[in-house]
């Protein structure tokens, strides 16, 4: 039998679920090679060094809860039907392949919470350490609290022992259906974490009765594999729900203020943006949280006499991949950007894909941006960095793109600070350097709760002003 192959946005989401299943145990062997929390239990509070090592940590997974929370919610659940999955559809390929990398998102958040409380519940100077908010690393309150909330609802418990019961039934057929990797070790991970989607049996008695009548209709409309992913979303939208002001809220430029950005942007320019009410603001500082490299299209590669570079060369079928993502960018537009699932080339709809945003231009010869792109391609495909550290460069954050490309070239210099005890540079520091004329030009600015339309001069310069503090 043919097996269609899954999307390559597909098989992204689930390698970047294992990365960051990885990553968390890393996590958990530092929280666990801590000094001996009993010290600060019994004095009753954090010495400024434990208070440092603790914040490094809550940064980091609160980091990878939000993208795991982000891939299971992007991932399309299908049509809702009755009839059984079709082997030979690639649609029911990619539903399979979704269903197996939510499911397996939901375990590793789960036991990331798990871990959270076997390690901290008892150390009471620790936990109110973690609900403390953090104004300069814009860390919410209550982080832990919300946390353990998400392990005892009731609603969440059922959810996620139907999703189990969907995978265990649907499994033999899942495997039949995505051989190979990254599915292989998804497989092998899920197994793993079931059981941490199995609620107690009283747990389960005092909420079945409350929850199924809500879900009857819908499940019945779907088949077993639907079923599983329609829950594990419910699911994370209750979590999401829980940092999010406006949940809902689906970020997004108007179309005619997209037209006049894409009017002001030249190779080489650097996208800074900000979507409302993302839990993801979290833990990056400034009101600019986000930043990308913006490539152009092919025929700017090939004007900037890059398009031959080995890193390039390599590279561009990925111009042409990225248009499966935005079919309703016809120039292939594309930005270098590093996200949750890692470094990649994308299309511009990515960072267009936001509430408001600023254009940066870097102040540099066309030899020399070309320079940079030569220097940032070779880091594509690279994992995304949760502890968000420059000084180290095999996982990389948005702004890092920027800085390995442009850093000493001309007079172009960064200078990195300490966010949450690590030498890094936040998106917002972009700006900084721009409204000090280093390194950078504002070039066009859209900020909706600023202004209705593209403002550039003076009135950008006076926005930016406006929402960025002084260094």
């Amino acid at each position: 039998m043919s097996v269609p192959p899954t999307s390559t946005a597909t098989s992204h989401h689930a390698e970047t679920v294992l990365e960051i299943a990885e990553y968390l145990e890393e996590l958990k062997a530092r929280a666990l090679s801590a000094p001996d929390t009993q010290a600060a239990v019994q004095r009753g509070y954090l010495t400024p060094t434990e208070e440092l090592a603790a914040r490094q940590l809550q940064a980091s997974y609160w980091q990878c809860r939000s993208a795991l929370l982000e891939i299971v919610l992007s991932l399309d659940p299908g049509p809702a039907h009755s009839e059984s999955i079709d082997l030979a559809e690639q649609t029911a390929t990619k539903q399979a392949a979704n269903f197996l990398t939510a499911f397996t998102a939901a375990g590793v958040l789960v036991d990331a919470a798990i871990f959270l409380r076997s390690r901290f519940h008892s150390a009471a100077s620790i936990r109110k350490k973690l609900d403390e908010p953090d104004p300069v690393l814009g860390v919410p309150g209550d982080m832990y609290a919300t946390v353990q909330h998400s392990l005892t609802r009731p609603g969440n418990a059922w959810r996620l022992l139907q999703a189990r019961r969907n995978y265990q039934t649907t499994r033999s057929k899942l495997v039949e259906r995505l051989p190979g990797e990254p599915y292989d070790q998804l497989f092998l991970l899920a197994d793993q974490l079931a059981e941490r989607l199995r609620p107690s049996f009283t747990t389960f008695l005092r909420t079945r009765l409350h929850v199924w009548g809500r879900f009857l209709k819908t499940l019945f409309r779907r088949d077993l594999v639907g079923q599983g992913l329609f829950l594990v979303q419910r699911y994370v939208s209750g979590l999401v729900s829980e940092v999010s002001v406006k949940p809902g809220h689906q970020p997004g430029v108007p179309e005619q203020i997209r037209a006049q950005l894409l009017e002001h942007l030249r190779p080489g320019d650097v996208f800074v943006v900000r979507k409302e009410f993302a839990a993801t603001n979290y833990f990056l500082p400034g009101y600019w949280p986000h930043a990308a490299l913006y490539l152009g299209c092919r025929g700017d590669l090939c004007n900037l006499s890059v398009d031959g570079h080995p890193g390039f060369a390599d590279r561009t079928a990925l111009f042409d991949d990225c248009q499966e993502i935005a079919p309703e960018n016809p120039h292939g537009l594309r930005v270098l950007e590093a996200m949750k699932d890692g470094v990649l080339i994308r299309s511009v709809d990515s960072p267009l894909a936001s509430d408001s945003v600023v254009i940066l231009r870097p102040q540099l010869s066309t030899e020399s941006i070309a320079d940079g792109f030569c220097r940032a391609i070779l880091h594509e495909g690279k994992p995304y960095d949760f502890d968000f550290d420059f000084t180290c460069s095999h996982r990389m954050v948005c702004t890092e793109v920027v800085y390995r490309a442009y850093d000493g070239l001309g007079d172009m210099q960064f200078q990195l600070e300490r966010h949450a005890g690590r030498m890094a540079l936040g998106a917002q520091g972009l700006i900084q350097m721009a409204l000090a004329g280093r390194g950078f030009t504002p070039t066009a600015v859209y900020s909706p709760a600023d202004a209705e339309g593209v403002l550039t001069g003076d009135q950008a310069i006076e926005v930016l002003r406006n929402r960025t503090p002084s260094q």
